[in-house]
């Protein structure tokens, strides 16, 4: 190997050990996240940070706290690499002291301290806020799925069971003609090949009485889905048609100018539809502004929600859904109806006005109902209904939908915005989490894993906008 760069001896002695702080340079995130550890007030937060007056002394929740931040941000959320990690990893050797933990300790704590983790990832979102990260007041609202721990097979609904039921049935039917046929050819088929189908039919009845107890299961609890390996978990459609997941859907809401995390939660309902208004004001409290901007797709658009959001001083921004059951016809949409304010009227495609006649109360909603007496003479009736008259509904407070609309056709760009603000930290978490997404089950679990996840982006965001240094000062100061 001569004309290469030597490396030393491995049997080479030294007269004074190395110092770990200089395997450490000035740069390294590591020294962020010991510095950031160190300024919570960790009792505030919920970690138990006085020691047990008997017993074997148990590691102090800062050095816990910084070994999982740092495998977070290393993409290491396992236990068990992360013991392995703090025995060889000169950067972990320096974070924690030279110190080790168990796996069993080290998962021990993730789940025990759930409540506190996820209070530590709001605590940096403030630290954001201090550092004037959120100078802009629009964020971007999506939901995406993400894998639960819970195959898709030990998911069921009562469809799901109905349909495997009639899969079993339809099998244990065949097994028992084959027994038949093996029986009335009883020279020609050996024993063993009989033996194997009433093996196959004692197999079949086995799960059949299984489907059928988590059947009853279902019906005596008030959930339409049961999972076997996550109960919490729960089976939701995708954007492809064709398949879907079973797992958790989890909110964000984005800063539009740094594109920082700043509002996050996890909930088991596939819908987005009733989470705007409550993604939005953890939004505005988080980035602490008095008035703010919500940019959202049309998964979010439901009447009640875009009114709590204007009437909490937040300006949504979402498409309206296009749910028309005579357009869908092929018959004139409500859109196609224009809205006389001054005058409590609408303007029909062929120029007649529908005055305002009735008003009833739906869920608690005040809905105003209107037509004109000139439908049963309409030239062009039959593009606009099939009935006596076309009726159009109005919400008491539509003209707040329709000063939405009025917003969106004015700046239709904020939707491109929403797109590459929200949707690319989704892309990159998943990407980090790799296949299985979640490792944790149920529900608080799952939302103590996805703060680390949250926790670990916005500190890789900011070490990118900032630097380490800036933020060191940002921290100290």
């Amino acid at each position: 190997m001569s004309g290469f760069i030597q490396g030393e001896s491995r049997t080479q002695t030294t007269l004074l050990p190395d110092c770990l702080d200089d395997f450490i340079d000035e740069d390294n995130p590591a020294r962020v996240i010991d510095v950031f550890v160190d300024r919570l007030r960790l009792d505030e937060l919920g970690f138990k940070v006085v020691p047990a007056d008997t017993g074997r002394p148990g590691y102090h929740p800062a050095t816990m706290l910084k070994l999982y931040i740092y495998g977070y941000l290393s993409r290491i959320p396992s236990s068990r690499r992360l013991e392995r990690e703090a025995r060889r990893n000169v950067e972990l050797m320096w974070l924690l002291g030279r110190l080790s933990p168990d796996f069993k300790t080290i998962a021990d704590f993730r789940k025990d301290n759930g409540k506190a983790i996820r209070r530590v990832c709001r605590e940096f979102v403030e630290l954001c806020r201090r550092l004037d990260l959120f100078c802009g007041d629009v964020v971007a609202i999506d939901g995406s799925k993400f894998k639960a721990v819970n195959h898709y097979d030990k998911n069921f609904s009562s469809t799901k069971v109905k349909r495997r039921l009639e899969q079993l049935e339809s099998s244990i039917k065949h097994y028992f003609k084959e027994l038949e046929s093996a029986d009335r050819a009883d020279a020609q088929v050996p024993e063993q090949r009989k033996a194997h189908l009433k093996e196959k039919i004692k197999a079949v009845e086995q799960e059949m009485a299984r489907v059928n107890r988590i059947g009853e299961q279902l019906a005596e609890s008030s959930e339409t889905q049961v999972s076997l390996t996550d109960p919490d978990a729960r089976s939701m459609r995708t954007k492809s048609k064709s398949s879907g997941i079973v797992g958790y859907n989890v909110q964000t809401a984005v800063d539009a100018e740094n594109h920082l995390i700043v509002a996050h939660d996890v909930t088991n309902t596939g819908s987005d539809r009733s989470q705007l208004s409550r993604m939005a004001q953890q939004a505005k409290d988080a980035m602490g502004k008095e008035k703010l901007t919500a940019l959202a797709d049309r998964g979010y658009y439901k009447s009640e929600e875009i009114l709590a959001c204007e009437q909490a001083d937040i300006t949504p921004y979402v498409p309206k859904s296009q749910t028309s059951g005579p357009q869908s016809k092929g018959l004139f949409g409500k859109r196609d109806f224009i809205y006389i304010a001054k005058d409590d009227e609408y303007l029909c495609p062929a120029g007649k006005r529908a005055i305002r006649r009735t008003k009833t109360s739906v869920r608690d909603e005040i809905i105003y109902r209107y037509w004109s007496s000139a439908c049963g003479e309409c030239p062009i009736k039959s593009q606009c209904t099939t009935g006596k008259e076309r009726r159009i509904s109005r919400w008491e407070h539509e003209d707040i939908l329709d000063g939405m609309q009025q917003r969106l056709d004015k700046t239709p760009e904020v939707m491109t915005t929403r797109r590459a603000t929200v949707e690319h930290p989704y892309g990159t978490l998943k990407s980090w989490m790799g296949a299985t997404h979640f490792t944790m089950k149920t529900l608080e679990r799952v939302s103590t894993e996805m703060s680390l996840h949250v926790l670990a982006y916005n500190i890789k965001r900011v070490l990118k906008i900032l630097g380490v240094q800036p933020l060191l000062e940002g921290m100290n100061g």
